[in-house]
């Protein structure tokens, strides 16, 4: 039993005991009282040729409550009952020591054995309810008269300027640059660049039993490795794996033995499927509420076998999603080069290949389209070279900001493109510490999705 409902039982027992003290008081206080009342009346009986005396009658009617009250206790009436009684009996010892003086109403009726007849008198035909007052829209005092109007947003362009090498070109200013959007050249209203900036990012790893002797999961473990040793104290970053569908290994953290405790939970590949492309809408809608640039570094042999959207709706998402940079390296490389070597499979894997070949034109599309880089290393001592390079571009890049003309918000795709050039309008010459002339290489997102007018 609970310690309410125990309660509960005391209160119930402590309000029957007070009831029952409050009858048997009452009960011995109506006796005596009623063997007094039954005294008087034969008194009264005895001496027939007595006049009533109204004093006695009013001493006894002063007395009367407190039998009505001893009456009540004895029957376990509450207390309003009684009440009520006893004042419903001076009310009619006072309408009987009075005069009957009562006038007529003003809509009175003919006269009964009860008194005057009270007919209501006739209310006037119902007219109809006035139509309720026009609501009047006031500003607070103080705050003037305005309109509504919606600003164009403002368009941020990371821009990465390096060699054909890779090498990052700094020292660049804002007249180098020139920005064009559907053709139309846009004024830079801001330019900045960013040094050695920390990074927020998502690892995401295909690991998948792909029955390939575990080459291409073995290679995106060891990438995945280097990966997470060129971080540095204030880089975000979350890992998260897929094979049928993603696993979140690890949240966004700043501590690197957690990023490599995701990373060793790698151990047995459980399906064979690899569906990217739901991994990828996945991720980027997880981005998508998280504020600034962030990037993607996809570890993949870009192959997609049974996921639920197909090629052109990843294609479609990358380009509504905003500020998200995709960098994309491919795994297996030797493997598949091993067996385009050996020439051996028949028609089975000259297929195989085409199903490569399409999976690294993927890759590089995802990469291209939102400004990232796309890489498919053959050995493994490429591996930290090629992430010191992705982790220079993040940090390291231009930032353009510009409204654009077109001020239409109607959800359409806006193709960019970012030109270099001289102060005076000329084509711009880099050289490096030797004098000798570079042809500098721009890499930037080839384009953007307007708001829509509903969003």
């Amino acid at each position: 039993m609970s310690r309410s409902s125990l309660r509960t039982s005391r209160e119930k027992k402590d309000v029957t005991g007070t009831e029952s003290k409050c009858r048997g008081i009452g009960s011995i206080l109506a006796r005596s009282l009623w063997q007094k009342r039954v005294d008087f009346a034969g008194h009264r009986k005895k001496f027939p040729m007595f006049p009533r005396n109204p004093m006695k009658q009013s001493k006894f009617r002063n007395f009367s409550p407190f039998l009505t009250f001893a009456l009540a206790l004895a029957l376990g009436l509450p207390s309003s009952a009684w009440g009520q009684n006893t004042q419903d009996q001076n009310t009619q010892d006072q309408s009987a020591q009075q005069p009957q003086s009562q006038s007529q109403p003003d809509a009175g009726g003919p006269q009964g054995d009860m008194g005057p007849i009270i007919v209501p008198k006739k209310k006037p035909e119902d007219q109809p309810p006035p139509p309720p007052p026009t609501p009047k829209v006031k500003n607070p005092e103080g705050m003037p008269d305005f309109s509504l109007h919606v600003d164009v947003a403002n368009v941020q362009v990371p821009i990465l300027v390096t060699t054909k090498d890779g090498q990052f070109i700094p020292g660049l200013k804002q007249d180098n640059f020139k920005i064009i959007e559907d053709g139309v050249p846009q004024t830079i209203t801001k330019f900045t660049q960013q040094t050695d900036a920390p990074i927020t990012a998502v690892l995401l790893v295909e690991f998948a039993n792909n029955n390939y002797y575990g080459v291409f999961a073995y290679d995106a473990i060891r990438a995945s490795y280097y990966f997470a040793d060129s971080l540095k104290k204030n880089d975000w970053v979350a890992v998260i794996s897929y094979d049928m569908k993603p696993y979140i290994l690890s949240d966004f953290t700043q501590d690197k033995k957690e990023i490599f405790g995701a990373i060793n939970q790698l151990q047995i590949p459980g399906f064979s499927e690899t569906n990217e492309f739901d991994a990828l809408n996945d991720t980027l809608d997880r981005l998508d509420r998280i504020e600034g640039r962030k990037y993607i570094i996809l570890i993949s042999t870009g192959r997609d076998t049974f996921s639920k959207i197909n090629y052109d709706k990843i294609l479609k998402k990358i380009k509504e999603t905003p500020n998200v940079g995709i960098f994309a390296v491919s795994t297996g490389q030797a493997y598949r080069n091993y067996l385009e070597a050996r020439g051996s499979g028949g028609m089975g894997s000259a297929i195989r290949q085409l199903d490569f070949l399409q999976a690294d034109n993927e890759m590089n599309t995802f990469a291209k389209m939102t400004g990232g880089r796309w890489y498919h290393p053959t050995f493994e001592g490429e591996l930290p070279e090629i992430f010191r390079d992705i982790a220079t571009d993040i940090r390291n890049q231009y930032v353009i900001t510009y409204k654009p003309t077109n001020s239409k918000q109607d959800g359409t795709f806006r193709k960019l493109k970012v030109e270099l050039q001289a102060p005076d309008g000329g084509p711009l010459t880099v050289k490096d510490q030797k004098g000798k002339s570079l042809k500098p290489v721009v890499i930037a997102r080839d384009g953007y999705t307007a708001k829509h007018e509903v969003e």
